[in-house]
C-alpha cells in the first residue's frame, strides 16, 4: 500500500482559471507524473503544454449540488489524496450594480445595493461549496495519511480565503457578501481542523490577485502566477502547527 500512497493525487478546485488554473500548471510541471484532479463548474481546457499529460484528469463538479458531489464522490472512491488546494470562489458583487456601474467594485458590494440574493448565493459557493467537497474528500486523505510512511508530509487541505474576510482588518466597510461568506468559511476550516486532526487545515489570502473574479483588472493586483509561486513555498512547511491558521502568502498571520 505504500506505493500508493506515494503516488497520491492533488485536487485543484477552481481549475478553469484564476489561481487554480496557474496552480494546476504548477503542480503538472514540477511533479509530472503526480495525479492532478483538476475540478470545476466550467469545462476545464488544459493550455497546449499540459494538453498531452496522462497524468491529469479533468472533472465538472457544481460543489452546492448534491447529485453533483454525490457523482463525483463515486469517481474519487479510494483514491488517495495528498492534499486538496481549493481556489473555486466568487466575488459576491450584485451583478445589476456590475453591468451598469463597469470598473467599480466598490459600488456593487456597498451597503445600498446590496441585496439577499447575491448574500444567499455568496454564502452558498463560498462557505458552504467548501464544506461540502472537504466533507467529500475527508476519506481520500485519510486514505492517504493511513499508508504514508511515518517521514512522509501529513494530509493537507489549503483554502484560498481572503484578508476581507478578517473581521479584525475591517476598517473599509461595504463588501457585504464576501466578506461574510468568507467569514463564515473561517469559522467552517477552524471547526475541520479540530475536528479532523489527521489533515492539515490552513487558509491562505493570496493577494490581491488578477483572478476574473470581478470583469474587470483592479488597481494594485498581482499575477495568479506570483501569487502561487510564493504560496507554494508554504506548502511543503505545512505540518501539524499550521493547522487552523489563517495566513497571507508569506506565511504571516492574519487576525480573525
Amino acid at each position: 500500500m505504500m506505493g500508493q500512497a506515494n503516488n497520491a493525487a492533488i485536487i485543484i478546485t477552481g481549475a478553469a482559471s484564476g489561481l487554480g488554473a496557474a496552480f494546476l500548471s504548477h503542480y503538472a510541471t514540477v511533479d509530472p507524473s503526480r495525479p492532478i484532479i483538476a475540478i470545476d463548474q466550467a469545462p476545464i481546457i488544459l493550455p497546449p503544454h499540459l494538453e498531452k499529460s496522462t497524468a491529469i484528469r479533468t472533472l465538472t463538479l457544481d460543489v452546492t449540488d448534491t447529485a453533483s458531489l454525490a457523482s463525483f464522490s463515486s469517481e474519487i472512491v479510494g483514491v488517495p489524496v495528498l492534499f486538496l488546494i481549493h481556489c473555486a470562489g466568487i466575488r459576491g458583487l450584485v451583478q445589476e450594480i456590475v453591468r451598469s456601474n463597469s470598473g467599480d467594485v466598490a459600488a456593487a458590494e456597498m451597503l445600498e445595493v446590496m441585496d439577499a440574493a447575491t448574500m444567499m448565493k455568496t454564502f452558498q459557493i463560498n462557505c458552504l461549496g467548501t464544506f461540502n467537497i472537504i466533507r467529500t474528500l475527508i476519506p481520500n486523505l485519510l486514505n492517504y495519511n493511513s499508508d504514508r510512511a511515518a517521514n512522509a508530509p501529513p494530509p493537507r487541505c489549503i483554502i484560498m480565503g481572503s484578508r476581507m474576510g478578517s473581521v479584525g482588518a475591517n476598517v473599509a466597510g461595504g463588501g457585504y457578501a464576501y466578506r461574510a461568506s468568507k467569514a463564515a468559511l473561517n469559522a467552517v476550516i477552524k471547526s475541520f481542523s479540530l475536528d479532523v486532526t489527521e489533515v492539515i487545515f490552513t487558509i491562505i489570502h493570496p493577494g490581491r490577485v488578477e483572478t476574473g473574479l470581478v470583469a474587470w483588472k483592479e488597481d494594485g493586483a498581482i499575477s495568479t502566477e506570483e501569487s502561487v509561486r510564493d504560496c507554494v513555498k508554504l506548502f511543503d512547511a505545512f505540518g501539524p502547527a499550521y493547522s487552523g491558521k489563517f495566513l497571507d502568502r508569506f506565511g504571516e498571520p492574519i487576525v480573525w
